[in-house]
């Protein structure tokens, strides 16, 4: 009995588990792996423009496997390099498009997933892991570090302009990649992407993206004071306006998988989120008016914001626990102050003109 009680009191040692934390939803992200680009292009191109190629990708996959990807200011100046030389690979004239084959994999578990001889899909391929890389950078800026021991978190205006930017450039680099590189890629090609980046799926991680901005703007007019109720509802009825559209665009692929699921889980959480935001401050407007009408669509309003305010806790439930298992953040931006004053003002209100809505 001794024997057994000190193998636990010595021998073991609980593994504290670690879950992390998520403002801005980055999709599975893929790194190049080692591939030989110098000998099918050798006598197609200068000998210095092919070990120049060579030794960015191979400068990408050394960072990206040492660091995990968080080395990102490293990573983005040789992908931002290697994009401009590998563009010229593209040119059907000099018949380069198919001779070299560009293997990559996930960063996550290391397997290969996708090798392709075309260097529109290796263009593709770069664009999307600067995208990634960025919406990873609007995360962190979003997550402080330092909790100060006192429990509040603490995000400064800086760095929720600067996340908005980098949501910005995001979307900019997703919609380059549908727009300008998807449509180059043969079909055969396209039908052996992976699943998160088939066309529908690239445009709502755009669209998005830009929803996640005007979120953090919103969140920005709401600790503003000389913002009017009406900037406020103008920026959540955008917001919902783009996780509504990202959502359609989602809704023709196939989300049949671990990401894909969670993929959107997110979306419908933000959705319900920016709605609930969206009627609360149109019936802080409506309730400004004078006629008892006013008064009876502003409760509706507000019943109606609570309502929704308790599904979209329940997505995010629902988010959370999908695959992979991640932790929300805690309240903050508009939310934090929804989260308090929809269920307060909807009940102060309802009992205010509740004569009403029974006349009604």
């Amino acid at each position: 009995m001794g024997c057994a009680s000190s193998v636990y009191a010595v021998g073991w040692k609980k593994k504290r588990l670690s879950i992390p934390e998520i403002v801005v939803f980055v999709p599975s992200m893929r790194i190049p792996e080692e591939s030989d680009l110098r000998r099918p292009l050798k006598g197609m191109i200068p000998k210095d423009l092919g070990n120049r190629l060579q030794s960015l990708r191979n400068q990408i996959v050394l960072v990206a496997e040492d660091t995990g990807g968080s080395a990102i200011t490293e990573l983005r100046q040789a992908l931002e390099e290697y994009s401009s030389v590998v563009s010229g690979l593209t040119n059907k004239e000099y018949g380069l498009e198919g001779l070299v084959e560009f293997k990559w994999k996930n960063l996550v578990d290391g397997r290969q997933e996708i090798s392709v001889a075309n260097s529109w899909f290796e263009l593709l391929s770069v664009i999307h892991l600067m995208a990634m890389l960025t919406l990873s950078e609007a995360d962190s800026l979003m997550i402080p570090k330092d909790h100060s021991g006192s429990g509040m978190r603490v995000v400064s205006s800086d760095c929720k302009r600067e996340a908005v930017d980098l949501l910005l450039k995001a979307s900019g680099y997703l919609e380059f990649c549908v727009r300008e590189v998807l449509v180059r890629i043969p079909a055969d090609i396209k039908k052996r992407l992976p699943k998160d980046m088939q066309e529908g799926v690239l445009e709502a991680i755009s669209i998005q993206a830009l929803g996640q901005g005007t979120e953090i703007q919103l969140g920005l007019a709401v600790e503003c004071q000389k913002a009017t109720l009406s900037v406020k509802r103008r920026l959540a009825c955008e917001e919902l306006s783009y996780f509504s559209q990202a959502y359609h665009c989602l809704l023709g692929c196939d989300v049949d998988h671990g990401r894909g699921k969670k993929h959107l889980w997110f979306i419908k959480w933000k959705f319900l989120e920016a709605k609930a935001a969206a009627y609360y401050y149109h019936g802080l407007i409506l309730d400004k008016g004078t006629e008892p009408a006013s008064h009876v669509s502003a409760v509706c309003c507000f019943l109606a914001a609570e309502e929704i305010l308790a599904e979209s806790k329940k997505a995010c439930l629902s988010f959370c626990l999908a695959t992979p298992v991640t932790r929300a953040p805690p309240l903050w931006g508009a939310m934090k102050h929804l989260h308090q004053k929809i269920p307060e003002v909807a009940s102060r209100k309802s009992q205010m003109y509740g004569y009403l809505l029974e006349q009604e």
